[in-house]
């Protein structure tokens, strides 16, 4: 399976030698601060009123041609398309045995196992109840459209690689459909802006919203130690703790974690090829988050507004943490 972050290595390899791609970058603007701003997002109001989602007048204004240049850059790759993960592996936490002999309560011990259950599980197209949180997150996504098949072209226009988003599960599994239908359920306003790319001067060549999900949703399971049989870095022994504040903290850090990405890309006016780095910058705004001392829940997190609010410039944000 092609992997995102692999296909950023890959073609900035590669398009340096052949300028295959160009680089497209707009005039930056001045971001207001966080306490400057107050404005109220809609899924605050949803939040609050638990008020159904509102529908979706989805227009056909998606990225076809940045998906096509993906399936080129995957057709060009070499070798099994199961990579993932070889840039966070490299790059990685640093681990100390000293948070292995931290305890942990029954509490903390049980939803942390619970936890890890999920992460092996494949996404099996062949399961009906797989095939129904698919379809879920389809009618989450456009509730006015109707999915034509578990294999269809109309998937690229959610941000998949081909027309049968199985594949693109490979690497991540289960957990990661769990994140993005977990995302469009709870934060539903903020679901739909960052699928629509709305808001922001957005950059020419976009990523594929589903795709950068699933990485996102890596990048997690590796900034917290989670395939270890306890964290051995200071944001995941905080997280384990979290947890145990709350069962959802991992999907609520996911949607967290989507959101800072988009709002350090157009802070960045990043490009398609930039898109590794801005995933790596935002792992290191979360690990520094994680590793405050007042962090006792997950909504004591900084970037835990950004759900709520709109237009929050990614570098006023991280100018609170340091």
């Amino acid at each position: 399976m092609f992997i995102f972050i692999h296909g950023f290595c890959f073609v900035h390899h590669f398009g340096r030698k052949i300028g295959f791609l160009m680089r497209f970058r707009r005039r930056r603007q001045c971001f207001p601060s966080c306490s400057s701003l107050h404005e109220v997002d809609e899924d605050e109001i949803y939040w609050r009123q638990r008020r159904g989602d509102e529908e979706l007048e989805w227009s056909h204004r998606s990225t076809p041609v940045i998906l096509q240049l993906a399936q080129c850059f995957t057709n060009a790759m070499v070798g099994p398309r199961t990579w993932i993960g070889g840039l966070f592996n490299r790059s990685g936490n640093r681990k100390n045995d000293k948070f292995v002999q931290y305890p942990l309560n029954p509490l903390q011990e049980e939803r942390f196992q619970r936890l890890q259950d999920r992460i092996p599980i494949p996404f099996d197209e062949t399961q009906l109840e797989h095939q129904e949180a698919l379809k879920a997150l389809w009618d989450a996504a456009f509730p006015n459209i109707e999915l034509k098949g578990m294999v269809s072209e109309q998937w690229k226009d959610m941000g998949w690689q081909g027309p049968n988003p199985s594949t693109d599960f490979r690497g991540c599994g289960l957990i990661s459909l769990e994140n993005l239908l977990f995302f469009s359920r709870t934060f539903p306003a903020s679901f739909r802006r960052l699928l629509l790319k709305e808001g922001g001067n957005r950059a020419t060549w976009e990523y594929p919203f589903a795709v950068a999900g699933i990485n996102i949703s890596f990048m997690l399971i590796q900034m917290l130690d989670l395939n270890s049989e306890r964290p051995r870095c200071l944001p995941g022994l905080n997280f384990v703790r979290l947890l145990g504040e709350n069962e959802e903290a991992f999907d609520i850090l996911y949607c967290v974690a989507f959101k800072m990405m988009d709002a350090r890309w157009v802070a960045m006016h990043a490009s398609y090829m930039e898109f590794n780095d801005v995933l790596q910058e935002t792992r290191g705004q979360l690990e520094r988050e994680l590793s405050l001392d007042d962090v006792h829940t997950i909504e004591d997190l900084p970037s835990y507004n950004l759900l709520y609010l709109s237009n929050l410039s990614f570098t006023s944000l991280s100018t609170n943490v340091s």
